[in-house]
C-alpha cells in the first residue's frame, strides 16, 4: 500500500529566533499531504541533491504536493506516486535587516609623532547587514552549516575591524586629537571594505556608523585644556577663568571662615588682574601710530581717528 505508515510533515521554521539569519529543515522526508508555512519575514528555499530547487517568498500556507512541487526546477514532474517521500531540505532564511553593536576590544595604537608608541583609541557603533545572494550563501555557508548566527557575523567582522580602523583613521589628512569630525568618511571607507569581505558568503553590509572615538584619560584631557586655550585666547585669561570656576564650584575651598575670606580675597584678586588686562588693551589701542597720510585715499590726516576725506579708521 503506498505511503502504508507514513505521516504527513509540516516544513516550517520550529525554532526561529531574531538573531539566526537561517535555519534548515533537514534530513526529514517530505511525504504526500505535508504542507509548507512560510512567515512573514522569512523566504523558504528548497534544495536537492545540494541544489536549488525554488524558491518562495510569499507568506502563507502551502500543500507541498499541489502548490509547491509543481514549480521546483527537477522535481517538478514529480508525483506522490512513489513507496517514500522526498527527501529534500527547506532552508528559511531571515529577509530582515540586522543591526549590530561593535565596539574595539583594546585600544588600537594609531601612529603618530608626537606619542612614539603610538596614540591609544578605542571606538564603537553599529553596523547594518542582510543576506542578499541565496547561491553564494548556500555555497559557502548553509551548504555544511543548519543554522547561522548574527554573532557568527559579528565575529567576522569584528576580527578585521580594528584592522581597517587603523587604515583610515591614519589615512592622510586626519587629525587624530579629533576623529570624530572624520568619523563619517572614516565609516564610509570601513563599510566599503567590510562588505567586500562577506560579499562572497552571499551577505551585504547595508550601513556602518561610529558613534564616538574614546581617548585615554590624561589624552583627553590635554586635548580638553587646548580647546579651552583656544576658546579663551589667551593663557593667562585661562588661569583667570579656571581659577574663578574652581571658587564657584567650590574646588578650591578650606574650612570655616577662613577660606570665606581667602575665596574672596582670591576673587577680588583674580578680578584685578582681569581688569589690569582690560586697561593693558585699551593702552596698547592708544599707543598706536596714526600714519601722516590716509592709507586709502591718501589725504593728510588730521587729529581725529578717522579721515576727514573718506571716512577710512586710522587707528
Amino acid at each position: 500500500m503506498i505511503f502504508k505508515g507514513q505521516f504527513a510533515n509540516v516544513v516550517e521554521w520550529e525554532e526561529f529566533r531574531d538573531d539566526m539569519i537561517f535555519w534548515k529543515w533537514t534530513n526529514k522526508e517530505i511525504k504526500k499531504g505535508s504542507r509548507l508555512i512560510i512567515r512573514p519575514g522569512q523566504d523558504a528555499i528548497f534544495l536537492y541533491n545540494g541544489k536549488i530547487e525554488g524558491i518562495f517568498k510569499d507568506e502563507g500556507d502551502y500543500d507541498i504536493e499541489s502548490e509547491i512541487i509543481p514549480f521546483l526546477s527537477t522535481l517538478k514532474g514529480f508525483k506522490f506516486g512513489f513507496n517514500t517521500g522526498i527527501r529534500a531540505e527547506v532552508l528559511f532564511v531571515n529577509t530582515k535587516e540586522f543591526t549590530v553593536k561593535w565596539g574595539t576590544k583594546n585600544a588600537i595604537n594609531i601612529p603618530t609623532p608626537h606619542l612614539p608608541g603610538g596614540l591609544p583609541v578605542r571606538a564603537n557603533g553599529t553596523f547594518n547587514f542582510k543576506v542578499d545572494d541565496y547561491i553564494a550563501l548556500i555555497d559557502k555557508i548553509a551548504g555544511v552549516r543548519d543554522f547561522y548566527l548574527v554573532e557568527d557575523v559579528k565575529l567576522r567582522i569584528t576580527s578585521i575591524l580594528d584592522q581597517l580602523l587603523m587604515k583610515w583613521i591614519s589615512m592622510e589628512g586626519k587629525d587624530i586629537f579629533n576623529l570624530q569630525a572624520n568619523a563619517y568618511e572614516i565609516a564610509k571607507g570601513i563599510k566599503e571594505d567590510l562588505d567586500m569581505e562577506v560579499l562572497n558568503s552571499g551577505i551585504t553590509i547595508t550601513g556602518f556608523n561610529i558613534m564616538s572615538f574614546n581617548y585615554p584619560e590624561e589624552i583627553q584631557q590635554m586635548i580638553n585644556k587646548v580647546a579651552s586655550y583656544n576658546m579663551v585666547g589667551d593663557l593667562g585669561k585661562y588661569q583667570q577663568v579656571s581659577m574663578t570656576d574652581g571658587i564657584s564650584s567650590g574646588k578650591v575651598k578650606g574650612g570655616g571662615t577662613a577660606s570665606d575670606v581667602a575665596g574672596m580675597v582670591m576673587g577680588m584678586n583674580v578680578a584685578k588682574e582681569m581688569m589690569k588686562n582690560v586697561e593693558k588693551d585699551k593702552s596698547d589701542e592708544s599707543n598706536e601710530t596714526k600714519p601722516n597720510f590716509c592709507p586709502n585715499c591718501g589725504e593728510k590726516t588730521g587729529e581725529g581717528k578717522f579721515c576727514s576725506n573718506c571716512g577710512q579708521k586710522l587707528i
